[in-house]
């Protein structure tokens, strides 16, 4: 048999495998705590947020934001990657954990702390992109600060274990104010009549 044609007969059996891996993303809704440093390193990247962020405040901010939610992702029963979550929250599977839900329950949970120091913005990604899913987080900043020089408190992107990081550094998730998300979707459907 030509060299082309193994290889060739190689394919489905390689993409078998790659499909397989990929639903073996199932796993115990329980997400381990993080180790000590990284709420050390969370809560010191909320404080040098500007100098008037409160130490304990930003403390504080960091433990809710990795401890929360592990526990919603328990309460979710969130076993799989984000998107196949999705998929089972929207075929009424799973009760909660579409972005949104998880953006709207931390930041609730974020305000019932009423920070005097921090502030919360609420940003959305891919919004009018085609081919993209529309994404929602938490993003906070010093107290006065703009969305732009915050930082991302993302609990949907690996399902309970928090993604976090500076807007301007996520280049996965184009970041913008979601009430300029929500004037621009209002215009566009008053064009549209």
């Amino acid at each position: 048999m030509p060299q082309f044609l193994s290889r060739l007969s190689l394919l489905p059996l390689l993409l078998a495998a790659s499909l397989l891996s990929a639903c073996a993303g199932v796993r115990n809704p329980q997400v381990p705590a993080p180790p000590p440093s990284e709420y050390a390193a969370l809560a010191q990247s909320i404080q040098a947020l500007g100098p008037g962020v409160d130490p304990e405040e930003a403390r504080r901010m960091a433990r809710i934001s990795l401890d929360y939610p592990r526990e919603l992702a328990v309460a979710w029963n969130v076993t799989d990657p984000a998107y196949i979550h999705n998929i089972k929250v929207n075929n009424g599977t799973r009760p909660r954990g579409l972005c949104y839900q998880w953006a709207d329950d931390l930041q609730a949970r974020l305000e019932q702390e009423k920070f005097r120091t921090i502030d919360l913005h609420r940003g959305i990604a891919n919004a009018m992109k085609t081919f993209r899913i529309e994404h929602s987080s938490v993003i906070v900043s010093q107290k006065g600060g703009t969305m732009r020089e915050g930082i991302v408190l993302d609990p949907w992107r690996y399902g309970g274990e928090l993604y976090w990081g500076p807007v301007v550094d996520d280049h996965k998730y184009p970041w913008v104010e979601r009430q300029e998300v929500f004037a621009t979707k209002r215009a566009l459907r008053l064009q549209e009549g």
